[in-house]
């Protein structure tokens, strides 16, 4: 069981709030389903389980968990375009999801007008790991050696082509004005075990995925992606204070629902998860993994997915980032 799994479930018992009177204007009246588009055991999952489980003791309705993944959680993603707007049907999806609109040539949904946003549950860095190996102890001998080095000649993994940690890599060497080589594996779990075996030497991945190894010494965190630092590693950097200016990148989660879905209802589904995202453990549980707590309204939401699909489609043609 992952460190973000383990955090946030041993949390949730002491996150149970008062059951509320939902079912007074009608809603909710049944069961109510979160798609994660992805495996269990990942951090969404984990996530939407957590939050399920306080919505199901607010309401005395029951919240279940739909796990649907494939295609980057485009099949999941579909699903819930094609649900009754009603309010039944949530998807718990991370910023992969304005990632594939600019790298998939036709999705089954349209993903700037067929979902409208509840909340945004967080906001998590990066964290710029190396192996061991690997002889340098910043951000600036990293870029120092790609130079040196015939180009290319360091590899990276990620959870694949298109993936945000893949995304991330590359708009950091564009940035630095380095070549880094791409190795990309079937999820972000093997492109870890990648880096620890050292069959690559780098990777831009999550607190979750790092934290196990840095007290054993097989990873190196040069620099977080954030604008700030990590509370948990308050002396390493970010990339931008190393000397990558201007460099950001991270992932959200967030929760949507099908476009069309009555205002009074995602008026009532943001002001229940922002309820629980407040709460003072939960918010402690979620800075463990060096996230940061967003619940924001929908409207900040939508926004933020708009946004980024601009930003994204740019910067992946701009990168030349192809699915394989």
């Amino acid at each position: 069981m992952n460190i973000r799994r383990r955090h946030l479930l041993a949390a949730a018992p002491a996150l149970c709030l008062p059951r509320l009177a939902g079912a007074q204007d009608g809603f909710p009246s049944r069961t109510v389903t979160i798609v994660v588009p992805f495996p269990p055991g990942g951090g969404t999952d984990v996530l939407a389980r957590v939050i399920g489980m306080q919505l199901t003791e607010a309401w005395s309705e029951q919240v279940v968990i739909d796990n649907r993944p494939g295609a980057s959680g485009n099949i999941g993603a579909e699903i819930v375009a094609r649900a009754n707007p009603d309010g039944y049907t949530l998807l718990m999806i991370n910023s992969s999801f304005a990632m594939n609109a600019g790298l998939y040539p036709k999705l089954p949904f349209d993903t700037a007008k067929d979902f409208t946003a509840v909340t945004t549950i967080l906001w998590q860095p990066y964290w710029l790991s190396v192996h061991p190996s690997l002889p340098v102890a910043s951000v600036k001998e990293l870029i120092d050696m790609a130079r040196a080095k015939p180009a290319g000649a360091i590899e990276y993994s990620s959870g694949g082509s298109g993936n945000a940690t893949h995304i991330a890599a590359e708009r950091f060497a564009s940035m630095a004005g380095i070549k880094l080589t791409h190795v990309p594996y079937r999820g972000v779990g093997p492109a870890i075990v990648a880096l620890l075996g050292g069959e690559v030497k780098l990777m831009f991945a999550s607190s979750v995925a790092v934290q196990p190894h840095l007290k054993t010494g097989k990873i190196k965190v040069l620099a977080v992606t954030g604008k700030k630092r990590v509370a948990a590693m308050p002396d390493v950097p970010t990339v931008d204070e190393a000397g990558v200016r201007g460099f950001e990148e991270g992932n959200w989660q967030m929760v949507l629902v099908p476009s069309g879905t009555p205002a009074k209802i995602v008026s009532r589904l943001n002001a229940e998860i922002v309820r629980i995202l407040h709460t003072p453990e939960m918010v402690r549980q979620i800075e463990l993994t060096g996230s940061d707590v967003i619940a924001n309204t929908p409207a900040q939401s939508n926004a933020l997915v708009q946004a980024d699909l601009k930003k994204y489609g740019k910067l992946i043609k701009a990168l030349g980032i192809r699915l394989d």
